[in-house]
């Protein structure tokens, strides 16, 4: 890579820790859906970008519904839950692309992004959630249990 930040971000999601890298595929898929939004809305890139998020969430659903999974039962019956939301959404998403609809999904991407960084509620823009390697109670539990999250 000829881009020292892409190179450096590709080392960090190569070697950092299960959660970061959940964390910056609903992050960048987050990004992905804002800048579908813009003007003129392109369909397609909406089109994409809804597909794209919901295979991610397809995957976290996965990961949540193993019996090998750490998450506590409170926390993934919510996500559960969340993520059938997301289904939902995506569903009517792709029967209608509506851009201004993607706000929630942008919205519940970044907020569970933030939070496996381990700082829900603050700063909730790609460029403020860089991960600080710090938890505030321990290590987040990890969403999946080895499984690819790439898209």
């Amino acid at each position: 890579m000829s881009n020292p930040y892409a190179a450096s971000q590709q080392t960090a999601l190569n070697t950092g820790a299960p959660q970061n890298v959940e964390a910056y595929a609903l992050i960048e898929l987050a990004r992905r859906m804002a800048a579908a939004q813009g003007e003129p809305v392109d369909r397609e890139a909406v089109l994409h970008v809804v597909r794209t998020n919901w295979k991610l969430w397809t995957i976290i659903q996965a990961s949540l519904v193993d019996p090998d999974c750490t998450v506590p039962t409170a926390i993934r019956e919510n996500l559960l839950s969340l993520s059938n939301f997301v289904d939902r959404r995506s569903a009517e998403l792709l029967s209608n692309p509506d851009a201004s609809a993607l706000t929630t999904l942008i919205n519940i991407n970044r907020q569970i992004g933030a939070g496996l960084l381990g700082n829900p509620g603050e700063g909730m823009t790609p460029a403020n959630l860089e991960p600080t390697g710090q938890y505030p109670q321990g290590s987040p539990p990890v969403l999946s249990s080895g499984t690819d999250t790439s898209v």
